[in-house]
């Protein structure tokens, strides 16, 4: 689990570092937008490093309590971006480094953020994008978007945490057969499986789930939230759950300092 960097209050200047991604830093949220509507949003490596970078610079500025991605246009993200991949010929059904390398960067910047990061999925999300929205802390849907895991359908192998995530999040059995049969998954059943949080019945509606709980999380302790995530990060590393336990109690956190002064606002 990672240490939470103590920080001074601050607020940094946040912009895309792609054209591929839209930015806006609204209040207690930052928003980052795949942005290429055209194709369905469909990765391209830098797309993949700049959400690392932008979500690492979220984490330097502690106005920002939650982190929403999104997509543009008519969906979340198609994934990889088959062209670019056309060029770049796969051995052993691995992607190549061109990929991988700022998607493991990316994955890594979602997972330690100490900001809660809500994956706001519409249309389709497949693939490398459910990779990515997995690494997330949670996902909200619409009940139309469509979900799927097409590596087998491409003669593709994972190597961005499917078989781990997937597998986490609904269970061995099911995460065998969405991977085997590359089979798509709408979004009321992919929060019966327990792929997403909640789906709702639009795009409007999204947008006022997704702010409230952007709301929700920003009225607490950003401390405690912070600590919260790192040792829910601590629960998926497969300890004994005594030695867990144990580790739950133990871990420190001396950025929470807001204590008090919440339970004496507390009526």
């Amino acid at each position: 689990y990672f240490h939470i960097a103590e920080v001074t209050p601050m607020s940094i200047e946040i912009s895309s570092p792609t054209e591929y991604l839209l930015v806006d830093l609204g209040s207690n949220v930052l928003t980052i937008t795949l942005n290429r509507p055209e194709a369905l949003n469909a990765l391209r490596p830098e797309m993949l490093e700049g959400i690392g970078i932008l979500v690492d610079k979220a984490n330097q500025d502690d106005s920002i309590a939650v982190i929403v991605l999104q997509g543009a246009g008519r969906a979340f993200s198609a994934g990889v971006d088959l062209k670019v991949l056309q060029g770049i010929d796969p051995q052993a059904g691995k992607i190549g480094d061109v990929f991988d390398k700022p998607a493991a960067e990316t994955w890594q910047a979602l997972r330690n953020s100490r900001c809660p990061v809500i994956a706001k999925v519409h249309g389709a999300c497949f693939t490398g994008a459910l990779e990515m929205a997995l690494h997330c802390d949670f996902i909200f849907t619409t009940s139309d978007s469509k979900f799927g895991d097409t590596h087998a359908k491409f003669g593709l192998r994972p190597t961005w945490g499917m078989s781990q995530t997937l597998s986490q999040a609904i269970g061995v059995r099911r995460a065998r057969e969405m991977s085997f049969s590359a089979r798509t998954v709408m979004g009321d059943e992919a929060v019966a499986l327990g792929i997403a949080n909640k789906a709702v019945v639009d795009v409007e509606a999204l947008d006022q789930l997704v702010n409230e709980r952007v709301g929700q999380i920003a009225a607490n302790s950003q401390a405690a939230v912070a600590a919260f995530k790192d040792l829910y990060n601590l629960a998926q590393q497969g300890m004994p759950i005594s030695d867990a336990l144990s580790a739950e109690l133990d871990q420190e956190y001396p950025e929470i300092t807001d204590t008090n002064d919440r339970l004496a606002g507390f009526k």
